[in-house]
């Protein structure tokens, strides 16, 4: 009776698990026709376990070559988080300090850039020039130049008294890590975080642009040019690859997760510093509208009681979000500019929340 009681019990838990996944695959396969997505990778962590992961429609429509387990994906800004987690990294080492002027590491900066504290710079409090003209191009594709004509702008607003997202900031943060850690940004980044994460794709990968050949990679698309599906030309300046530049699947970006969440990669404390909300001179939270209300140093959140979110998102066609109460985060890469997951993942997570 004892063996009868067990084995009904193990069926039973198959038959959730199995039905559960139905309908996160069912889910999935919905929003792929619904926003006509090409290919897409899914990852699911539960209490620092990666419990799904799933890989969904074409890597290359030309060449009709499906999705596979191995596919990395260029996760676009969401290299900002590892960027973010570098200089914690750098901090938690002793040779970066948040409080010190980035002059202190940093050559033959302007005289108005020179007091910007390291902290002001990872948070967006540094009123650095945007590296965008009006019309939203790069004020130059040869990254030397953007560097000098960025010098020779005034800064955007005086540092601490707002927040600015911009590819400036993220240009120095690459040298200053470059700069300490006396390695390329690159190799930094594979040797402290995909290396302790296991992120074997992404090492042989490297960071990149559209510029370079990634094996086994996704190429990317978009509607964006009269709903017609076409390829995406995306050149970047080695230097601003720290905003930019990663390629991994979804199944590593779960590992790094894992690690990051787990203190492999920073300190407990260190991590609180990485995801504390960036405040304003008066104390107070800076706050935006939307469900991602607030920011940290690399990652986006959410400041709902009762299911807060930290979040990054990259290149309008990736994100992942991890609900720190609940102890679940989802990974979704897509190769389709447009697709914006950060829209529908909740749908994804409900499943595992609830």
């Amino acid at each position: 009776m004892k063996k009868f009681l067990l084995l009904l019990a193990l069926l039973t838990v198959c038959n959730i698990t199995y039905s559960q996944e139905d309908k996160v695959d069912i889910t999935i396969k919905e929003l792929i026709k619904k926003h006509k997505i090409v290919g897409l990778q899914l990852a699911v962590i539960k209490d620092n376990a990666i419990v799904k992961t799933s890989h969904y429609g074409f890597a290359n429509i030309q060449d009709s070559i499906a999705v596979d387990s191995e596919t990395v994906f260029s996760i676009n800004s969401i290299t900002k988080a590892f960027t973010g987690v570098a200089i914690m990294q750098l901090v938690e080492n002793g040779k970066l300090n948040l409080a010190e002027p980035i002059s202190n590491y940093l050559d033959k900066l302007p005289k108005t850039w020179q007091q910007i504290t390291v902290e002001q710079l990872a948070s967006h409090k540094s009123g650095l020039p945007d590296a965008m003209d009006s019309q939203g191009n790069l004020l130059s594709d040869d990254g030397t130049i953007l560097l000098e004509k960025i010098k020779k702008l005034p800064l955007s607003f005086e540092p601490a008294k707002r927040v600015s997202e911009g590819l400036a900031n993220y240009m120095l943060l690459g040298m200053l890590i470059e700069k300490v850690s006396g390695q390329s940004f690159e190799k930094y980044i594979a040797e402290n975080q995909f290396k302790k994460a296991g992120m074997k794709n992404a090492i042989k990968a490297g960071i990149g642009d559209f510029y370079n050949i990634i094996n086994h990679s996704a190429r990317p698309y978009t509607y964006f040019r009269n709903n017609v599906i076409t390829n995406v030309y995306q050149p970047m300046p080695s230097n601003l690859l720290p905003a930019g530049g990663i390629y991994a699947t979804a199944n590593e970006m779960a590992l790094w997760v894992i690690a990051l969440q787990t203190n492999q990669l920073i300190n407990a404390e260190n991590l609180k510093t990485l995801l504390k909300p960036i405040e304003l001179e008066n104390g107070k939270p800076y706050e935006e509208n939307g469900l991602l209300d607030r920011s940290s140093i690399g990652f986006s959140l959410s400041s709902r009681v009762e299911n807060p979110i930290i979040a990054s998102i990259g290149g309008a066609r990736n994100a992942l979000f991890i609900y720190p109460k609940k102890n679940v985060a989802i990974v979704i890469l897509t190769n389709l500019m447009g697709s914006h997951p950060q829209d529908f993942i909740e749908e994804i997570a409900k499943l595992y929340i609830n």
